[in-house]
């Protein structure tokens, strides 16, 4: 007669199996939850400031890039000595690039998160602003 033995090995390495796949299907469902609710609350955020850009003295007739962080907000050349850009607010932190198709330098200048005006003007080949940047409604 033969004795039937229970193969405790073989049983304790199918039950840890089967527990290492529950604990991974439980990580890949939190993982997945958390990323889409992240995603979820950056593609619900806007921001109400905006900025307006402009351009005052020695730009007219010039071809200009105007960046805000990495959006191209102007690429043309300048119609009028005194030309103005209305930028909306993109991120938490903003920087503006101008480029300057003549000589190919590239300026930045730092903008306030409180959206505001920025008044930039050309002295030989450099762009620099004037004053601060004026707080919005002043």
């Amino acid at each position: 007669m033969k004795k039937n033995h229970l193969n405790v090995n073989k049983q304790f390495m199918v039950g840890n199996g089967i527990l290492a796949f529950a604990v991974i299907l439980v990580i890949v469902i939190f993982l997945y939850s958390s990323y889409r609710l992240q995603r979820r609350a950056e593609a619900g955020r806007a921001y109400a400031e905006r900025y307006g850009v402009c351009l005052s003295r020695g730009f007219a007739g010039d071809s200009l890039l105007v960046h805000v962080n990495d959006s191209l907000v102007f690429v043309g050349t300048v119609p009028a000595d005194s030309f103005c850009l209305e930028v909306p607010r993109v991120a938490d932190e903003c920087v503006l690039f101008v480029t300057d198709g003549r000589s190919g330098r590239t300026s930045f200048f730092n903008l306030p998160a409180k959206g505001g005006e920025v008044s930039l003007r050309r002295e030989g080949d450099e762009v620099v602003q004037e004053g601060g940047v004026l707080p919005p409604g002043a």
